[in-house]
């Protein structure tokens, strides 16, 4: 999708918005089933960056591979992934995308060409470049997003990958989600130069976009998709964004490391989907009576999804050493 004419491009700016709404639905519903320790276990909430899951996964085919990182559940929201499914995954429940198995920091989607969060920093990069690969090995013409934080940028990884993926010309798209903050630091405290410069390095085309513009980070990435499609990969991008909340659910007093009046700011002036939203009642494409309907219908989604996935099934016993390379008997036997 690429910003045109509002006759011909209503549906696609309905789908942009209704996916980035979807995002923070499933997201505030996350956060309360933690709260109500519902929910085991930590969670990392995507909250404030939907723009940038949602305006390059908008450009994404099905086939197309994405690898996530342990904040994310936008990204499997803006790939195609289910509510019911994900809560599920979420809460440990048979019907989940993984068996329940995954959880927050580890689902997958492999319908939806989502190989994966990862709760190692940077652990993804190998596996989308491994990804872009394979297509172009196989002559696919699929290309890969790797999906990664500011922090990442300090893995020995990215590195390598970068390197091996420019020798090759490989199919992929490193899309770094540059926050502001790796953790509890500020991005700038933790990384010297630039983030562009250390792909251009590589003789890596960098970018640069506003990471809470969702048509401009999707008009980016379509013409870099199709550039990739023909062999003109990789391509690097740094998104500039904002998280939210803290680095988890469970960091609530962010004031040591971050001002109030600071998250006050993108909230308020920067919140890509109020933006967004603004622009398509400007643009006299939604109305916003049309707009709080679409919220409206996509947070009792989020609640029906929730209740569903609190009344699933565990999965059995018996499956705790299904999907593993070997089971529980031939794992002994080395011990």
């Amino acid at each position: 999708m690429v910003r045109q004419t509002k006759q011909n491009n209503t549906e696609a700016y309905l789908r942009i918005y209704r996916q980035m709404v979807r995002i923070r639905a499933f997201e505030d519903s996350a956060n309360q089933l933690y709260l109500s320790a519902k929910m085991p276990g930590l969670t990392h909430m995507y909250s404030g960056q939907e723009a940038v899951a949602v305006g390059i996964c908008e450009a994404l085919e099905n086939s197309d591979k994405i690898t996530s990182t342990h904040r994310g559940h936008g990204h499997c929201v803006a790939k195609g992934a289910e509510f019911r499914e994900m809560f599920c995954e979420l809460l440990g429940k048979q019907e989940g995308y993984c068996r329940g198995k995954g959880g927050s920091m580890h689902i997958a989607d492999q319908h939806h060409g989502n190989l994966g969060a990862n709760a190692i920093v940077g652990g993804s990069m190998g596996i989308a470049t491994g990804a872009a690969f394979s297509a172009k090995r196989l002559g696919t013409k699929d290309i890969a997003v790797c999906f990664f934080g500011d922090g990442a940028t300090a893995q020995g990884l990215w590195y390598e990958v970068m390197n091996m993926a420019a020798l090759w010309k490989l199919p992929v798209i490193y899309a770094c989600e540059n926050n502001g903050y790796s953790e509890y630091t500020k991005t700038d405290e933790i990384a010297a130069g630039s983030l562009t410069a250390r792909a251009e390095a590589f003789g890596i085309e960098a970018h640069s976009v506003d990471g809470q513009d969702v048509l401009s980070v999707n008009e980016l990435a379509q013409k870099l998709v199709t550039r990739a499609r023909k062999g003109e990969g990789p391509f690097f991008v740094e998104l500039k964004t904002y998280r939210y909340h803290g680095h988890h659910v469970g960091d609530i007093n962010r004031e040591y490391y971050r001002p109030k009046d600071e998250e006050a700011e993108w909230k308020t002036n920067r919140d890509p989907i109020t933006n967004f939203g603004k622009w398509l009642v400007t643009e006299g494409i939604l109305s916003s009576d049309e707009l709080v309907g679409i919220d409206g219908e996509v947070k009792a989604d989020a609640e029906a999804a929730v209740q569903y996935a609190l009344s699933a099934q565990y999965p059995p016993s018996n499956e705790v050493d299904m999907h593993v390379f070997s089971g529980v008997e031939n794992a002994l036997a080395y011990i």
